[in-house]
């Protein structure tokens, strides 16, 4: 079978997640009892959960105002608090942040120099003029500098937005064009693939062009002494000129804004996307502590850019105490073990990724647990596509035997997950364990019913959740709000997902709403196709659209071979073998095409609605939204299709 058990907890009652059910009374409960009554006493839990994880700040009596209307809801209405002052909490010598650049550049800072750090940065912005609401843009690295930056920046109740250095001058501008920032904090430039990228002319490029920026604060990292113009601040300036001293937290609503996050952006110009302080926190720290059973002083890594949500995630387990450890760069240099040396090297307790490098470490049969002792990692987390069931395989037989694996989903629109691990539960081969708690997630058909178990349909969730964005930046009216999530079902947030509940609980995710195919009228989920042709060892990886063709849609797969590999009618009839008997007949690719790359965003997700824009002779409105726009080309005119 194809889910059967690949991992059961060991001392349950060492978890957070059974101290919480202790706490609150539920000891006796399953998880699926847990999540029932988070969803049906959303008031209750969400107010437990506050008391709980001790959050500082004023709660107020109200916990939920228009608990009727998803939209128009609001939790918390008379909170106070600040995000950056939950964060710091903790002000010792201990590990707060140890940084990899590569094999480049390795540093920590403690609890007491983060704390002291934010607070010569923030004394700065202060001085500069930045005060509540106004915007901060980071053109950063996932190091040290950029949480500091968004810790500074949230102090003072200014809303902190980032991109990570490999955005082109025409994505910088797309993004931070619309928000405005008064200050922008860039990196001179960063190491990829053992290669120095210098990142002053793109900087130089694309400054003028936001004339709101007053202040351009420079970052040296791959360049020490970088040469900067007289109207830019060197960071390391600013740490030097003053004297730190106890930060003044700005005491904010619980939805002033936090972040303001990016919408992948393929089809237009990115969504600008607001998130609140008091709903990332809160949220944050029920996944960490409760789902992921981070504890204080655990080490949390996730390997991510500043430009994919889980940086946002990964940063707030500060708020739990836990250890943040950073990586920028390639994970494949100096050599495919970087990340597993890491791991060992400074005890990491969660290892989190993306399903294409498990993936790509499968492909490549690399074998951590043949090479490292990895003794230290409880929980692995993996997120970005669906990971496929072959992945759980091998996750268990050649990195790690007994761990938490927790397939986990959500994405920017939410900061957070609405599918999760659960540590007291199981975890079955090729699903997502759970609905994170709080989360009234289900499945509906084209006609808002919920589908049966077992039984694929549109991902919703019927009930409000704090982590709901605050809004959509320029969009006073929230018609671009409405729209994204609420058009399909009437107060009821459709996630975009094409998804199937499991026996056991657990959660299928078979690819994207917008991007199931659809021939002869039935929906056929993406995932599944990629599942069965990735099993096939000359396909390095593939991706699948839906040609309209003779009054129908055939489907159409390409794949990118592995190297010295070519695809000839053989392999296509092992293909369409393979997909047939592991999928069904209705599964089968009716046309099989070779393809140099596969266009994917910047936190590399593959993109097939863009590829299926450029078969179907549409061009691209938002090629700087792709880290490989030249892959495009590709798919242009391709004479295969033409018959």
């Amino acid at each position: 079978m194809d889910n059967f058990l690949l991992w059961s907890p060991k001392n349950i009652e060492n978890t957070t997640l059974s101290d919480f059910m202790s706490k609150i009374g539920k000891a006796d409960k399953s998880y699926p009892e847990l999540w029932q009554w988070s969803c049906d006493h959303s008031d209750e839990f969400w107010s437990t959960l506050w008391d709980y994880c001790d959050v500082t700040g004023h709660k107020g009596e109200a916990i939920i105002a228009n608990a009727d209307k998803m939209q128009d809801c609001r939790f918390f209405p008379d909170a106070s608090l600040n995000y950056a002052e939950n964060c710091l909490k903790r002000r010792d010598n201990g590990d707060a942040v140890i940084f990899w650049g590569e094999d480049q550049v390795k540093t920590r800072m403690s609890w007491e120099k983060l704390y002291n750090a934010v607070s010569r940065l923030q004394q700065h912005l202060i001085a500069k003029g930045v005060t509540k609401g106004d915007r901060v843009a980071g053109f950063v690295s996932n190091m040290p500098e950029a949480l500091i930056g968004m810790l500074a920046t949230s102090s003072i109740g200014a809303i902190w937005s980032s991109a990570s250095p490999d955005f082109g001058v025409q994505g910088v501008l797309d993004r931070f064009g619309q928000i405005e920032p008064k200050v922008l904090i860039a990196v001179e430039g960063y190491y990829y693939n053992g290669k120095t990228i210098d990142c002053m002319n793109k900087i130089n490029e694309f400054l003028p062009q936001l004339p709101s920026v007053e202040e351009c604060i420079i970052v040296p990292y791959a360049n020490t002494s970088p040469n900067i113009t007289n109207d830019m601040t060197l960071w390391t300036s600013i740490q030097e000129n003053y004297r730190a001293t106890d930060i003044n937290f700005e005491q904010l609503p619980f939805d002033h804004p936090l972040f303001i996050m990016f919408s992948s952006g393929t089809t237009g110009v990115p969504k600008c996307i607001v998130h609140g302080q008091g709903g990332a926190l809160l949220t944050h720290l029920k996944e960490h502590q409760l789902h992921c059973d981070i504890k204080p002083n655990d080490r949390v890594f996730y390997f991510t850019t500043c430009g994919w949500m889980m940086w946002n995630w990964q940063m707030s387990a500060i708020a739990s105490g836990a250890t943040l450890l950073l990586y920028d760069g390639s994970p494949f240099y100096p050599s495919p073990n970087i990340l597993w040396d890491y791991a060992d090297a400074e005890n990491m307790t969660l290892f989190g990724t993306a399903a294409k490098y498990i993936d790509a470490l499968n492909k490549h049969n690399i074998k951590p647990r043949e090479t490292h002792n990895l003794s230290t990692i409880r929980t692995i987390t993996s997120t970005g596509s669906p990971l496929v069931h072959e992945s759980f395989d091998y996750i268990y037989k050649d990195i790690k035997e007994d761990v938490h694996l927790a397939s986990i989903s959500g994405g920017t629109d939410i900061v957070s997950c609405f599918v999760i691990g659960d540590p007291i539960s199981p975890v079955h081969r090729g699903e997502i364990q759970c609905a994170g708690l709080g989360y009234a997630m289900d499945a509906f058909d084209d006609s808002g019913q919920p589908v049966k178990t077992g039984v694929k349909g549109e991902f919703v969730c019927t009930k409000p959740f704090p982590s709901m964005p605050v809004s959509f930046w320029n969009d006073d009216d929230g018609a671009k709000y409405h729209k994204a999530y609420f058009n399909r079902f009437d107060n009821i947030w459709c996630h975009g997902d094409f998804v199937e509940k499991t026996e056991s609980n657990g959660w299928i995710i078979h690819g994207r709403s917008d991007a199931t195919l659809n021939p002869g009228g039935v929906r056929i989920g993406t995932a599944e196709i990629y599942r069965q042709v990735e099993k096939i060892p000359q396909i390095r990886e593939s991706i699948a659209i839906g040609q309209k063709w003779d009054d129908d849609v055939r489907v159409v797969l390409f794949v990118v071979m592995q190297d010295g590999e070519v695809l000839t009618d053989d392999i296509k009839n092992v293909i369409r073998l393979q997909v047939k008997n592991g999928a069904s007949p209705r599964h089968v690719p009716t046309k099989i095409v070779a393809v140099n790359d596969i266009p994917r965003t910047k936190s590399g997700k593959i993109t097939e609605i863009a590829v299926r824009d450029i078969v179907h002779g549409k061009e691209i409105k938002n090629v700087e939204a792709l880290a490989n726009p030249e892959s495009l080309d590709y798919y242009r005119d391709l004479k295969e299709l033409k018959a």
